[in-house]
């Protein structure tokens, strides 16, 4: 789970400051903030991370890719080369690593958080290469082991510690090879170093954070009449839930079943995603079946209610197809997984906007094989009746602040910045932006003040 992201020199952010990430972060601001953004370099670093091209600094990506952010400098804020983009993220560990000197065995570093900051700039071509990478490994007590690589004066590399006294091989000093990615010193790199092996650890768990990262669009794809599944296991719903149906077949064939939190009656997962529905108020029930025996065909039918006859998905009222792939990735993505979300509540009623912050509030606390699934969910959102619902939960005890965090991005110049918003125990905003969901008060102050001119007019 992700708990901190610091970013600079990334298109409209000259410098998002230090990000506090909870179990649950939503982000506001208005259009073209530069909200996605924060998303978007997240899935460049994992495509970057999935790429078989361990040269390649960044993956800023293609038409096959998971994003296209186009050329180093169409990334950078300003589209100036002569700045460095620096990122900076803070993840908790699955589970606790620890670290020995091979040279000295009863040198011992335990750790169950891992902090990655990278520079990178552009190279001689404009394409992006590391200048610096750190890694932190920390615990309750802080930082335990530290790791710096960095390019000099002379464009040679250096590997350093202030906690870690890394020991040359023995025969001639050959210079530190490049890393590899933005995340990873090489092989070669290691082996001039007697002790050094334990940094193939570090980029394991940079790999295993970043694969762990979903993403769900604000664009959707429209219901079908009929969806194939051939028995394979989506990694997620996908970029516009087209795999949602593929996904809910793979997790009942698994036989996955959840529950909504301890003490809570446990669900097939198909029946689980239906329950919910049936919460929102968006359909009274919901089934997947192939249209024949034997067949790779299936058909979703679903009930408005509990007398309407069962019907196609494609025959019944848009949101229902909308909303389904964000109910399903929410709980279908595995154990300890981040998954950013652009406007789930796109296309619903505004009360199941409301309704959708006790799905997310369930997903964060589900349980699976007597299991927490510890994910994490990142938000972006434009509805006011989402964050009024998520608000009365942390007043009401269900929640409480430190599983939120609240941010809102808004222009000033020609960059952006981001606000955080103090969320007290009684789920009062202490610093309520200007204009957050638009300046209401005018337009209340201005109704009236029509009202008036228009009855003193019919009156004379």
């Amino acid at each position: 789970m992700l708990t901190s992201l610091h970013i600079k020199n990334f298109k409209a952010w000259r410098d998002t400051g230090k990000i506090r990430l909870a179990p649950l972060t939503v982000i506001f601001g208005a259009n073209s903030a530069g909200k996605s953004s924060l998303g978007h370099l997240l899935l460049a670093l994992k495509q970057t991370a999935m790429s078989t091209d361990r040269k390649r600094a960044l993956h800023l990506g293609d038409t096959s890719t998971l994003i296209d952010l186009g050329t180093f400098a169409d990334c950078l804020h300003g589209h100036d080369l002569t700045k460095s983009l620096e990122f900076e993220m803070g993840w908790a560990l699955p589970k606790a690593m620890e670290v020995r000197d091979p040279l000295k065995l009863s040198q011992r570093y335990l750790g169950d958080s891992l902090n990655l900051a990278v520079t990178v700039a552009a190279g001689k071509l404009g394409q992006p290469e590391v200048s610096a990478l750190r890694y932190d490994l920390s615990n309750a007590d802080g930082v335990v082991l530290d790791v710096d690589l960095t390019r000099g004066d002379n464009r040679k590399f250096l590997l350093d510690s202030k906690r870690y006294q890394f020991k040359m091989a023995d025969g001639r000093k050959w210079p530190l090879e490049e890393p590899e990615k933005f995340y990873r010193v090489s092989d070669v790199s290691m082996a001039r170093f007697k002790n050094a092996g334990f940094l193939s650890d570090f980029a394991l768990a940079t790999e295993s954070m970043l694969g762990s990262i979903g993403y769900l669009g604000p664009l959707r794809n429209h219901p079908q009449r009929t969806y194939q599944w051939s028995g394979d296991t989506p990694e997620g719903v996908g970029q516009m839930g087209e795999y949602t149906i593929a996904a809910i077949l793979a997790a009942q064939n698994e036989g996955r079943t959840l529950n909504r939190g301890p003490k809570r009656s446990k669900h097939a997962f198909a029946e689980f995603v239906a329950t919910w529905l049936k919460d929102l108020g968006v359909i009274h029930s919901f089934t997947v079946r192939p249209v024949a025996e034997g067949r790779k065909e299936y058909e979703v039918l679903v009930k408005a209610h509990a007398k309407a006859p069962e019907v196609k998905i494609t025959d019944v009222g848009f949101g229902v197809s909308q909303v389904l792939p964000v109910l399903v990735q929410a709980f279908y993505c595995p154990p300890n997984s981040t998954v950013w979300m652009e406007q789930p509540e796109i296309h619903l009623h505004p009360q199941v906007q409301a309704e959708l912050a006790d799905v997310f509030i369930s997903a964060i606390r589900a349980r699976e094989d007597g299991k927490e699934r510890n994910v994490q969910l990142i938000v972006e959102s434009h509805s006011e009746h989402f964050l009024n619902r998520l608000q009365r939960r942390v007043a009401e005890g269900e929640i409480t602040p430190d599983d939120v965090a609240i941010y809102f991005c808004k222009r000033v110049g020609s960059a952006t910045e981001l606000e955080p918003l103090r969320l007290n125990l009684y789920g009062d905003i202490e610093n309520w932006p200007e204009n957050f969901f638009g300046d209401e008060m005018a337009d209340l102050t201005a109704r009236t003040v029509a009202a008036m001119s228009r009855q003193q007019g019919q009156s004379t």
